[in-house]
């Protein structure tokens, strides 16, 4: 019970601390907003996906690695806090209660997913100005895949945020780590388009799985032959395996510190 306790302490932590930090929200939200809008009206005039609907414009086309993107973001920045949580003597505290090192990554993680879940399903309020349609359907698959990719992410910026002593480097690294890998997802060109190297570092990508999983649930019936997709079922079944193996790693590594 204890250690059920402290997860749900540390995850309602992250939230408090969320609601307290409304420029995060903005960090968040903004960039994505801005790279959809900005590219996504510059390229629609000569965006045409091979194989695909001639009436898919670039906005339509970028709205799934859009929200990738901010679902990214998100998840990183709420990772910061565990520098800051080290660097205040929190996590010090932490580490000496009775408890499983399990107990502090749920926490920690979980709370953090949640926080990038929510803003990514608030952007799917831009939907329609992209052109799709939601049901109630798709906008349960969505949260789903959503959720996915939201722990995967945020145990993945997790393992590197321990072992980091400044928020300085954990965000260079990040910058040279996740941005090549949102790049390379499929969310800003179909894997149809690039070379063949370029076509097997996409696949070998985990974050491509989860824009495929988005555009599959997010398009629906519409042609999807011209971008080459992963089948919804593999791209759930990489996600699950990454976000699982996230979570090991990030246990793991704090067990390294001793045990209580």
């Amino acid at each position: 019970m204890s250690d059920l306790l402290a997860a749900t302490t540390l995850w309602h932590r992250e939230v408090v601390r969320f609601r307290r930090q409304p420029a995060r929200v903005l960090g968040a939200v903004g960039m994505p907003l801005l790279f959809w809008a900005l590219i996504g009206s510059g390229l629609s005039a000569s965006f045409r996906l091979p194989g695909g609907p001639e009436d898919l414009d670039y906005l339509e086309y970028f709205f799934p690695g859009t929200i990738v993107m901010l679902v990214l973001f998100a998840a990183i920045f709420s990772t910061f806090s565990v520098i800051d949580d080290r660097n205040e003597g929190f996590l010090q505290g932490v580490l000496v209660a009775p408890v499983r090192r399990s107990a502090l990554v749920a926490g920690k993680v979980f709370g953090g997913a949640t926080l990038a879940w929510i803003q990514g399903m608030l952007f799917l309020v831009l939907a329609p100005v992209a052109g799709i349609r939601l049901t109630l359907r798709s906008g349960l698959e969505v949260a789903v895949v959503v959720a996915l990719m939201a722990v995967a992410l945020t145990a993945f910026g997790f393992a590197f945020a321990w072992r980091m002593n400044s928020t300085q480097g954990f965000h260079a690294v990040m910058n040279l780590v996740l941005m090549p890998m949102w790049f390379l997802s499929g969310a800003i060109f179909p894997l149809s388009g690039a070379p063949g190297w370029l076509d097997l570092v996409m696949r070998l990508n985990p974050l491509t799985y989860g824009t495929a999983a988005l555009r599959r649930v997010l398009y629906g019936d519409m042609p999807l032959a011209g971008q080459s997709l992963p089948s919804l079922g593999l791209s759930l079944t990489v996600m699950l395996i990454w976000a699982a193996a996230a979570l090991a790693v990030d246990v793991w590594l704090v067990r390294r510190t001793g045990s209580p």
